[in-house]
């Protein structure tokens, strides 16, 4: 090192600062008269330090991922551990599944149970349509052929739409259950009461003559009584709520303001026939009405 006097090492120290700050401003001069030599120097020295500034992340980089992946095995064992005791729950309830399926099988065998047969289904697309004596209905775009028929069921994935009302060649009508027309006979799982599902052309009918002495309770499941022939009981409409006090409504559970892709049951039952029952009388059906029950005063002779 090269010994310097005091008064020396003091004017260069006075100097430092004012010498920074002039080649400062010839640095700045000289990018603003020479642009492209500016950026090449400052490529330059980037390309040199680059193996540098990597070598200093490089430790850093590998401290975050040592860290990330030590907190990752904390949350794999305590997600482990509640997987275990999913599992474990899941055993208990499938061991009590199975044996209530086989109590079931059984009670089935010494009833002779008949299961009800499986519904044949046509599955189409909604189109959009505002035409028709309906206020509330859509069109359902199905292969008709297929064996559609008049007051058949209409599911969507999540409960009942609606019943077929007309039916065209490539075509069919849809009546939703919120229609004004529309009436269907339902039942109240948890009440266990019996009333009529009254369409007036809002998004949630209205619950008419129910039992006033067992009325429905809020947020109870709506479904079907079957009391229809082409209608079997259990399938799911919707559930209560109550608007006002004293005036239940029911939410449907099919999104009938969004409907795409819906399915016609054809359940059959109109063609189980009741047995004979000795002194019944037949209803006539409003068809047979129109033909004369006795002989026509003309032909006598």
């Amino acid at each position: 090192m090269i010994p310097l006097s005091i008064t020396l090492r003091q004017a260069l120290e006075r100097l430092v600062l004012p010498i920074l700050i002039v080649a400062a401003l010839g640095i700045i001069l000289l990018g603003q008269a020479d642009r492209a030599l500016t950026e090449r120097v400052r490529m330059g020295l980037a390309d040199i330090l680059a193996p540098a500034y990597g070598l200093v992340a490089w430790p850093q980089e590998q401290a975050r991922t040592l860290l990330g992946r030590m907190r990752d095995m904390g949350r794999i064992e305590a997600e482990n551990q509640r997987l275990r005791a999913e599992n474990a729950n899941l055993r208990h309830w499938y061991d009590v599944a199975a044996a209530l399926a086989d109590e079931n099988a059984s009670l089935k065998a010494n009833l002779h149970w008949m299961p009800d047969p499986s519904p044949s289904f046509v599955t189409g697309r909604v189109v959009r349509d505002t035409s028709g004596l309906y206020a509330r209905s859509v069109l359902v775009a199905a292969n008709v052929d297929a064996g559609i028929h008049k007051d058949e069921i209409v599911l969507d994935g999540s409960g009942m739409v609606g019943r077929v009302t007309e039916i065209g060649s490539r075509s069919v009508r849809v009546l939703l259950i919120t229609d004004a027309s529309s009436r269907i006979p339902v039942r109240l799982e948890v009440s266990h009461g019996a009333a009529i599902m009254a369409g007036d052309n809002s998004g949630t009918p209205r619950l008419i003559y129910y039992p006033q002495d067992n009325p429905p309770i809020e947020g109870e499941r709506v479904v079907t009584n079957g009391e229809i022939d082409t209608m079997p009981p259990g399938l799911p409409v919707g559930q209560i709520h109550y608007v006002r006090p004293g005036q239940p409504v029911v939410i449907p559970f099919a999104s009938l303001g969004h409907l795409d892709i819906v399915r016609v049951f054809d359940y059959g039952r109109s063609a189980v026939i009741p047995p004979d029952a000795p002194g019944r009388i037949p209803v006539r059906r409003p068809a047979d009405s129109l033909s004369l029950p006795f002989p026509s005063p003309l032909r006598r002779g």
